[in-house]
């Protein structure tokens, strides 16, 4: 047996290990969320409200939708206090990305295009992830800008918060998945719209990501290659040639719009691959440096989890060592 003494000190130590440990036991909810509160789930908006904003009727859900523990396969929707789930890597080189998974503008895919990156771009690649949930069109909500200024207001913060994090505020980019491909490329070139009015000093800061991923990217409203799905959910149902040009993201390029991967699959049936072509040929246009990755196989939303057996198994290293490439800012005069 024990001497008296050292038994309680055992004990002592083991309730200063509960008291030290327990809150990482309490960081995460039972729907795989980041606890409110906690150092990983981070509110865009000061009042959890964006400016103007209600919250929807219906409360936000999140739906399970893999049998397997392992390979989860949530999705969200009904959002009203948007939010951004960050993933930090040991050793961060300094580099971080907005992601804004798919969903054809109808929910948010949580892991297939989210927690499913971390082991290539976080673990292996020292890249700062901020997974952004934001709120959708056709819930009840008429303001069909609401996700860009979820996008916007997601990259002033990272940028605003950057030493913090051990982010070079000049490497924040954004990487977009289908639907969520159309939200990045709407904020690649409409980084300086004014979508919302300005709340607190993190509205001060630029926009404007540093680079951007497009993944088998929604980007024509109007031609034989549109999503069907996405335009309705954001555009209605009788959208006018007005709103079809505005939200054709291949002629919204501009001459600032940020370097940018394009990332897709020829045999996609359900995104076309001809959207990436369009806005490939209109970033050259512009002068805009890109790189576009063409591989026969592999469909529709591959993610990471897809790839086995298929060339774009490689895509994520292609995505690291472009961005690991592009030459620095120009330095500003004192």
């Amino acid at each position: 047996m024990l001497p008296h003494t050292i038994r309680n000190l055992l004990y002592l130590l083991a309730f200063y290990l509960f008291v030290l440990t327990a809150p990482l036991f309490a960081q995460s909810t039972p729907d795989g969320e980041p606890a409110v509160g906690s150092a990983d789930r981070i509110a865009l908006w000061p009042d959890g409200l964006a400016p103007g904003d209600k919250p929807l009727p219906s409360p936000r859900r999140i739906v399970e939708r893999s049998a397997d523990p392992a390979l989860p396969d949530r999705y969200i929707d009904h959002v009203s206090t948007p939010y951004l789930v960050v993933h930090r890597p040991a050793r961060p080189n300094g580099d971080a990305l907005l992601v804004i998974p798919g969903g054809g503008y109808q929910r948010v895919v949580l892991d297939k295009e989210g927690t499913a990156l971390v082991p290539a771009f976080t673990e292996q690649g020292g890249t700062t992830l901020f997974v952004l949930r934001y709120r959708l069109p056709g819930e009840g909500r008429a303001d069909r800008e609401a996700a860009l200024a979820d996008a916007q207001r997601a990259l002033r913060l990272i940028r605003h918060r950057a030493g913090e994090w051990g982010i070079r505020p000049h490497r924040i980019g954004v990487m977009g998945f289908s639907a969520g491909g159309h939200l990045a490329a709407r904020l690649g070139t409409g980084f300086d719209a004014s979508v919302y009015p300005p709340t607190d000093a993190i509205d001060g800061e630029s926009a404007r990501p540093d680079y951007q991923l497009l993944v088998y990217p929604v980007i024509d409203m109007y031609g034989p290659d549109t999503h069907a799905g996405s335009r309705q959910r954001l555009l209605g149902d009788t959208p006018s040639p007005e709103l079809l040009q505005r939200y054709s993201m291949q002629t919204r390029v501009r001459m600032d719009t940020p370097p940018t991967f394009l990332l897709h699959a020829g045999d996609d049936d359900v995104v076309p691959v001809g959207n990436s072509l369009l806005f490939y040929q209109a970033l050259r246009t512009a002068g805009v440096t890109t790189e576009l990755h063409l591989f026969p196989h592999g469909g529709h939303g591959f993610g990471v989890r897809g790839t086995a057996g298929l060339t774009s198994v490689a895509w994520p290293r292609l995505a690291l060592d472009w961005i690991t490439s592009l030459p620095p800012p120009p330095r500003t005069a004192p």
